[in-house]
């Protein structure tokens, strides 16, 4: 996974993510809005209306006190722990 910060500033985060679509980007704009401090989170992936963009675009909004990179990696780890969760519980039922 290739990613490349678009902008940033402590409170705002718009990153590329290559090669992801929108069964990921769901997940993680889902894991994202769960996490306290953050405002806001989307990401687009339309070429048509974003210039030509082909990749996902994550933008992240958060509190004055919560800086959105962070915000960005308790995302991601909470990401993680649900699919160990899911596999948890599909190993279980098998």
């Amino acid at each position: 996974m290739e990613l490349r910060v678009i902008e940033k500033t402590d409170t705002e985060l718009s990153i590329e993510i290559a090669g992801e679509d929108h069964t990921f980007m769901n997940v993680l704009k889902g894991a994202l809005l769960e996490s306290d401090g953050v405002e806001a989170a989307t990401y687009d992936v339309n070429p048509e209306q974003s210039g030509g963009q082909t990749e996902p675009i994550l933008t992240v909004k958060t509190k004055e006190d919560i800086d959105a990179l962070d915000a960005l990696e308790a995302g991601a780890e909470r990401v993680m722990e649900k699919a160990d969760d899911f596999r948890s519980a599909y190993e279980a039922a098998a």
